[in-house]
């Protein structure tokens, strides 16, 4: 058996940590044979609720999880972690403009970011879920100078997950089916789920559904407004595939990408080949390589269409990063 590792997970009395945590402690995320160590973060007032997430996880006699740690302090949370996945965040009231919502949030992530640049173990990981998560992430990562900026990243695989699933339905194929579908920059109404490099069966999905009206039309604002219509069948935000998504994404940083394959994650848009602004959160095409470590994929040949669409998510997140600006140390 190998030794624990620690995994930290904020917001853990919310509706995705409480949806995301059993599936951490079963094994399915990081392998049956990879024993944790549960950190939970969670803010004063949720303690109570938190506690009682700790008795159901002990009542599951998980043999993976070697201890919990369940706290409202960042530093004892985030105490030599090797993965951090950022659920918590402040999420957004009716009377709020989105300027307000980045800046509240930016303040959570200052804390965590500092936290984790000082206490987290030297090989950690982060994935940011809690939204905004593109513009979470870059202030997390502008305040831990001492942790690689590769190892920051933002949940966009929700996005893809649901684009891959539209698809499949409008084709009659399984979800499986789908590849090389990439969404590109925020995890907001801009996104853009790339219909254009994307197969069926290996063949070009645009060929297969031979309707490129509802591409360009419903399957982009049926992928772009998802949430909003979960919220509105459900009256909840979208938690299970929330919590779904992060293990997906977890998975693929661990794993490597089948061949000529890829997925969806926000990176540190530093160095990228596509010329977007070098200092966002930005969601690209991502492989992970045999050795563990990851890049963007190369040499796509992106349509005037793609770029337009690439530009107006662009930025949107830079429109976002000036509105934290004072906070990116």
């Amino acid at each position: 058996m190998k030794d624990p590792i620690r995994v930290a997970v904020t917001g853990g009395a919310g509706q995705i940590g409480y949806s995301l945590l059993f599936r951490l402690a079963n094994g399915e995320t990081f392998g049956e044979d990879q024993p944790i160590i549960l950190q939970i973060l969670e803010i004063p007032q949720a303690m109570d609720a938190l506690k009682g997430v700790v008795m159901e996880l002990n009542d599951c006699a998980f043999p993976l999880v070697y201890g919990i740690v369940a706290t409202d302090d960042p530093n004892a949370a985030f105490n030599d972690v090797n993965w951090a996945l950022l659920v918590g965040s402040r999420p957004r009231t009716a009377d709020m403009e989105r300027k307000d919502l980045l800046e509240a949030n930016g303040g959570i992530f200052v804390t965590q970011g500092k936290a984790l640049n000082d206490y987290a173990a030297d090989d950690v990981r982060i994935l940011v879920v809690g939204n905004p998560c593109n513009t979470n992430a870059l202030v997390g990562l502008k305040n831990s100078p001492d942790i690689p900026t590769d190892r920051w990243f933002a949940m966009t695989r929700l996005d893809e997950n649901r684009a891959k699933s539209q698809l499949a339905e409008k084709a009659g194929a399984r979800v499986k089916d789908v590849s090389n579908l990439a969404v590109w920059g925020n995890h907001s109404a801009t996104m853009f789920p790339n219909f254009e490099t994307a197969k069926i069966n290996g063949k070009n999905a645009i060929d297969v559904i031979g309707d490129r009206d509802w591409l360009e039309g419903a399957f982009l604002k049926t992928v772009q407004q998802r949430g909003k219509a979960i919220i509105e069948a459900r009256g909840k935000s979208s938690a299970a595939s929330a919590a779904n998504a992060a293990i997906d994404t977890v998975r693929s940083l661990l794993n490597p990408t089948p061949a000529g394959d890829w997925y969806s994650v926000a990176v540190y848009s530093a160095g990228n080949p596509y010329g977007v602004d070098e200092d966002l959160m930005f969601s690209f095409p991502i492989r992970t390589n045999a050795s563990g470590s990851w890049q963007i994929v190369e040499g796509l040949n992106l349509s005037d269409y793609a770029k337009d669409k690439i530009g107006a998510t662009e930025a949107e997140l830079q429109s976002e990063r000036a509105d934290v600006m004072p906070m990116l140390a």
